[in-house]
């Protein structure tokens, strides 16, 4: 292309032309040869290569041959001190940018495995919270149910113990009784009644009646802690009768279940009269009864009670229970923690962007640097930027209508930013 060029001149002219082409036609081959060690290379090699070096030359080859044209302008030029020392000092700057430019490419692998080594030890330690959590965590509910259970407060326990109880008493006895209110219906209708239907109806009367039972129990204990005459004979009569009818209809239909069973293992000697099975039913409803009242029935027959009556529980000792502490709002404290970790991944994205685009921008910018210097003798931009907003807010000195150098003191000492003097030296 250069000796193409020195064909334009007369003969005697080309030896000079190819003389001032010189330097031009070293940077030429310097840069296919470049070229051809970057291409030429094997490909992880060549990977490697263009990633760190790559812009660097480019850069390099932009401030050579700006620096090789601008040589051909220095006799022509006024201020040629102050323009060679503002050339020097972009090489500086080029320096400088280049640099950075790899010491950011170190900050972004130690960046990236600062991120790996952060998440592998967030995921282990995840899993040991989870796993140490789900250790804890039967143990953490049953101490905190157990200090909250044994606060003054209503019985739930007892009462849930009390229901499921009422629930089995009725299913046995209805088992025992439906055979009997089936037949005793069909003879007074003429006709089978449905057992589908049967049986749920009298599963419900029973649970009323057994739920009854506890609560007429009840009335006659507190009826005896007061000290209520009338009261007391009044529920002794009510017991009473409520006892008769289980007796009769209930509890006897079990002594007549296993009366067979007790002939047959006594050899026929015992049979068992009227007066004999009710009264093994009538010890069987004491003994039943009794027990399950001293064990959950006169803790949990209040609540019951208190439950339909909507009334609040009555403590023996006169305690209170303790006021609940406020509880937190349920999604205030996981909203905070999303905005917290959506604030976190905010910064670190403008981190990494950062890490991975100011390096570059600085080679650009040296890059210009040198095509300006040789236009205007003075750099565009202020290197090295420290942070993406220095890049968004550096604008060109000659955008301005009155540049900033013309406005610094004139008793200053000069440097190769400000303005070259209009008289040749």
């Amino acid at each position: 292309m250069f000796d193409s060029f020195a064909q334009i001149f007369p003969a005697q002219w080309q030896g000079a032309v190819l003389l001032l082409l010189a330097p031009l036609r070293w940077l030429a081959d310097v840069q296919s040869t470049i070229v051809q060690a970057l291409l030429g290379a094997h490909p992880a090699g060549r990977l490697l290569l263009w990633v760190v070096l790559l812009i660097p030359a480019l850069v390099i080859a932009a401030g050579m041959w700006c620096t090789a044209l601008s040589l051909y302008t220095i006799p022509f030029r006024s201020g040629r001190g102050t323009f060679v020392t503002a050339l020097l000092m972009t090489w500086w700057d080029a320096g400088r940018c280049i640099w950075l430019f790899w010491t950011g490419i170190m900050r972004v692998g130690v960046a990236l495995v600062g991120w790996v080594i952060g998440s592998v030890r967030f995921g282990l330690l995840m899993l040991k919270n989870l796993l140490v959590g789900i250790v804890r965590s039967p143990l953490t509910m049953l101490d905190g149910a157990s200090r909250s259970y044994f606060q003054p407060g209503v019985p739930w326990v007892a009462f849930l113990v009390l229901t499921v109880w009422c629930a089995i008493e009725s299913t046995v006895f209805t088992f025992t009784l439906q055979p009997t209110l089936i037949e005793v219906f069909g003879s007074l209708t003429g006709f089978d009644p449905n057992p589908r239907i049967m049986a749920p109806l009298l599963w419900m009367f029973l649970f009323l009646l057994v739920a009854g039972s506890f609560a007429c129990v009840q009335v006659v204990t507190d009826a005896i802690k007061t000290k209520k005459i009338g009261t007391i004979v009044q529920m002794l009569v009510v017991e009473s009768a409520v006892m008769f009818f289980e007796v009769i209809f209930l509890y006897r239909e079990l002594i007549d279940a296993i009366t067979p069973w007790i002939a047959q293992q006594s050899g026929d000697s015992v049979r068992l009269g009227l007066g004999a099975t009710l009264a093994l039913a009538s010890f069987g409803w004491l003994g039943v009864r009794g027990m399950s009242w001293f064990l959950f029935g006169r803790f949990g027959t209040p609540a019951l009670l208190a439950v339909l009556s909507r009334q609040a529980v009555e403590h023996q000792s006169g305690a209170r229970p303790a006021a609940a502490p406020p509880q937190p709002e349920i999604w205030r404290a996981p909203i905070n923690a999303l905005k917290a970790e959506t604030a976190w991944f905010h910064e670190e994205a403008k981190r990494m962007f950062e890490l991975l685009t100011l390096p570059v921008l600085q080679l650009f910018a040296a890059a210009i640097n040198f095509a300006v210097i040789v236009v205007q003798s003075h750099p565009m931009f202020e290197l090295p930027f420290t942070s993406l907003d220095d890049v968004l807010a550096t604008t060109p000195t000659w955008f301005h209508a009155r540049p900033s150098h013309e406005k610094r003191e004139k008793g200053r000492m000069r440097t190769p930013m400000d303005p070259m003097p209009r008289i040749a030296s």
